[in-house]
């Protein structure tokens, strides 16, 4: 009996929609003898919807086609079903596939389709809302939340959202329950890490594992203007945990308290603010495909 599969595209992530999308992935299909089905997102939710409906309908495969947010939506739907995830980057930073070296190339990313393996990965609740990748409280969540509502996507255009709004945003500060732990925090950002990075390779959280049970909270100070081109350097060659400005604590569990309400995202998407975060791991939860040969594809070659 063949496979099936359900392509979930969002059309609006990343840059210009490309007509040809929809050819590319029925003739890796029919290559692969996969029955397909491809679905456009609609509005916000409906990628979760989709999902859902493929687990009811026993679909072996379910790929989102966008960015974080609708692979975090996708996800949704999938979490703690067993039913494989395949991911196809269309964001504008794609930090989850890219954390998992995943092609860039849509042409290229499809092959998962005929070539794959499985594993699991954890996922993260915040206040009972998943996290796949990497999900922030302060400076880059009010980026985030102005980010969403621009026209033009894109690296340039949330490089100077972050230039214009760094001089204003003024650091917070939290109480934190962690490892048995309670501790103030004075930070500009905390980021609560899945996987290493928020995307186009800015790895808040080098370190970071989707497969170790644990949690890494980035605590980031505000650099000074002095410092940025240094700061910067370290984040994207992956050496962030070597600042000074940055101290990165692992853990199943945290939780921060404020006595204001705090900006927050989960995965890029802006949420309303709150003044109280539960995050805690939930382990090896989601079903995900990989690059892979065969029915017995060689481990793999780098922790994800």
């Amino acid at each position: 009996m063949s496979s099936s599969a359900l392509f979930i595209v969002n059309k609006f992530s990343g840059h210009q929609y490309k007509a040809g999308l929809e050819n590319l992935i029925l003739d890796e299909c029919r290559q692969a003898h996969i029955k397909c089905r491809i679905e456009f997102t609609q509005k916000r939710g409906h990628a979760t919807e989709l999902a859902r409906w493929a687990v009811d309908q026993k679909i072996n495969y379910v790929f989102a086609a966008g960015g974080d947010g609708t692979v975090n939506e996708v996800a949704q739907g999938l979490v703690h079903t067993g039913v494989p995830m395949g991911i196809l980057p269309k964001g504008s930073g794609n930090g989850l596939a890219r954390h998992l070296r995943l092609p860039m190339n849509f042409k290229d990313a499809l092959k998962v389709v005929s070539h794959h393996r499985e594993e699991w990965i954890d996922t993260i609740l915040i206040n009972d809302k998943l996290s796949v990748n990497v999900s922030g409280i302060g400076f880059d969540a009010h980026v985030a939340s102005l980010f969403s509502k621009q026209t033009k996507r894109g690296l340039t255009g949330y490089a100077k959202l972050v230039l214009n709004e760094f001089g204003a945003f003024q650091p917070f500060a939290v109480q934190v329950s962690m490892n048995g732990e309670q501790f103030t925090a004075n930070s500009f950002i905390i980021a609560i890490a899945n996987s290493s990075q928020f995307g186009n390779n800015a790895r808040v959280a080098p370190q970071a594992s989707v497969q170790d049970q644990l949690i890494d909270v980035s605590f980031v100070q505000k650099v000074p203007l002095l410092h940025s081109i240094g700061f910067a350097r370290k984040m994207f060659n992956g050496n962030l945990d070597k600042s000074s400005f940055v101290k990165i604590r692992q853990t199943p569990r945290v939780l921060f308290e404020s006595p204001l309400p705090l900006s927050f995202h989960i995965d890029g998407e802006p949420m309303p603010p709150a003044r109280s975060f539960d995050c805690r791991i939930d382990p090896l939860s989601l079903k995900i495909l990989l690059p892979g040969k065969g029915d017995n594809p060689p481990k793999n070659q780098y922790p994800l």
